[in-house]
């Protein structure tokens, strides 16, 4: 079958419109969610106003997928997963890829060009290197002090650092740094990441002021479920398009982008694609990161514990749900506050009935992975909130005890191959701060004491409860001790 490209782009299934040669964005982070949520808003925007908005994308390490892309003209597609419909586009955005790794000068050449008023960034919570304790840069993670070390950056946060302080250096133009990743407050935490990146470089005052005073952190909350691609993506796409795509991207139809109106250069005009500007992106982020990512992360664990492949069969069963629900009614709703006119009950149906979509197959082993990272983002909040009412957050215990038994097993334990599958970029050094255990409550205990945040960690109860819980996934399994979360509960 003949290779997607511009000579046979099927029109009928353009998403918006093409984006024009000139590049306005930089993004860091060519993967799936990008393509399928920044990117194809972007396509949108320019249907509806037409600008200088083409996108200069950067994968991480790989050119697996540049090199797809650059043999399709930039082309790929979107394959929508709805039981109701399905729906493949394509979008037409990209103009120029790069590698982090490969292609340093170039991307400091790119984040110093006045002609681009946008960096984006979707580069997984684990990219930002934040010690999950403090908050603050990890400046011993390898990544970071390599490029503080050699000054010629590979890790995204230290290229978009460094392009800082070269675009400052040279022109002084302008620019907006826009997170698009499962942060809390995503840009005040990226501010201070790469504040204090710049610090550490010995940067400048009077860069630091410049950073302060013409480039922007916009907060923003993104959300839409973005599985890995499969054969049948591709062969869904081939089907539909008449034509073969190396790269297409599979997507669940709902999604959503909450945005703080703050660019110091312009930005295309996204709300035409149905993004929100609001100044309650707080507010959304806590629906989001608390509701949709912490119901998430139980499913996968409670999940990956009881041997389901994908989300939708670990939410089908009964005590997961049960769990689940209590988990988002009783311990994370207390905590939120909501955004003006939201409907909890309609978003938490919502929720199941995402989970529950089939045809996306969304794969549990995916959404447990990089715990150690998205957890401190989920629950100590939450957490503290309900310790600091008096009730012990029992749901939220077994979070953490079920990933602790998912990643990082006490010895004699084994969590199944779909735990076994989940990544866990901190687990050696989760295996070498439990090394000492005697028993699976102190090796629970050492994890959760090295892994949450010094406030929680002060509430001894909890690490009890998650200890407490762990010990009976080892001894009388997952559903033991979702049964007993769900009985303790007040």
């Amino acid at each position: 079958m003949t290779r997607l490209s511009r000579a046979n782009l099927p029109q009928a299934h353009l998403i918006g419109a093409s984006a024009p040669q000139q590049t306005g964005i930089v993004h860091f982070g060519l993967g799936n969610f990008h393509r399928a949520h920044a990117a194809v808003n972007t396509a949108l925007a320019l249907a509806a106003e037409p600008g200088e908005w083409g996108i200069l994308g950067i994968a991480n390490r790989s050119r697996r997928v540049t090199t797809a892309l650059q043999e399709q003209d930039f082309l790929y597609s979107v394959v929508t997963l709805d039981p109701a419909a399905e729906e493949v586009g394509v979008v037409d955005v990209h103009r120029r890829l790069l590698v982090a790794a490969e292609d340093g000068p170039d991307i400091l050449a790119a984040a110093a060009d006045p002609a681009h008023k946008i960096i984006t960034l979707t580069i997984s919570e684990t990219g930002y290197h934040l010690d999950p304790r403090t908050g603050l840069l990890d400046l011993a993670a390898a990544d970071v002090a390599s490029d503080l070390a050699s000054r010629a950056p590979a890790s995204p946060l230290g290229q978009l650092a460094f392009g800082l302080m070269r675009r400052h250096a040279e022109n002084g133009a302008p620019i907006s740094v826009l997170s698009c990743d499962n942060l809390l407050a995503a840009g005040h935490t990226t501010r201070a990441a790469v504040t204090q990146f710049a610090q550490e470089a010995e940067a400048s005052e009077d860069f630091l002021g410049w950073l302060g005073d013409s480039v922007s952190f916009p907060n923003a909350m993104v959300d839409r479920i973005v599985p890995a691609p499969t054969d049948e993506t591709s062969a869904t796409a081939a089907r539909v398009l008449g034509v073969e795509d190396a790269s297409p991207v599979p997507a669940e139809k709902f999604s959503q982008w909450v945005i703080e109106d703050d660019f110091r250069a312009g930005r295309p005009r996204w709300e035409a694609a149905g993004v929100i500007f609001t100044d309650e992106v707080e507010k959304y982020e806590q629906v989001k990161l608390r509701l949709l990512n912490g119901g998430h992360s139980l499913i996968a664990y409670l999940g990956g514990l009881y041997r389901r492949d994908t989300i939708p069969a670990s939410r089908q069963q009964p005590f997961i749900e049960d769990c689940v629900r209590a988990c988002l009614m009783q311990e994370y709703l207390p905590s939120i506050d909501q955004p003006t006119g939201f409907d909890a009950d309609a978003y938490v149906q919502q929720l199941f009935a995402r989970w529950s979509n089939t045809v996306l197959g969304d794969k549990t082993a995916r959404v447990g992975s990089d715990g150690s990272t998205k957890l401190v983002q989920r629950v100590p909040i939450p957490a503290m909130a309900a310790l600091d009412r008096g009730r012990m957050p029992h749901q939220l215990a077994l979070t953490v005890a079920g990933w602790i038994c998912c990643v990082c097993p006490p010895a004699g334990f084994d969590p199944g191959p779909v735990a076994a599958a989940m990544i866990e970029p901190k687990a050696d050094a989760l295996r070498a701060v439990a090394q000492g255990a005697t028993n699976v409550a102190s090796h629970a205990r050492a994890i959760a004491e090295a892994s949450l945040p010094d406030d929680l960690v002060a509430h001894g109860a909890f690490v009890e409860r998650v200890a407490d819980l762990a010990q009976i996934i080892v001894t009388g399994g997952v559903r033991a001790a979702a049964a007993d979360a769900l009985a303790a509960r007040q």
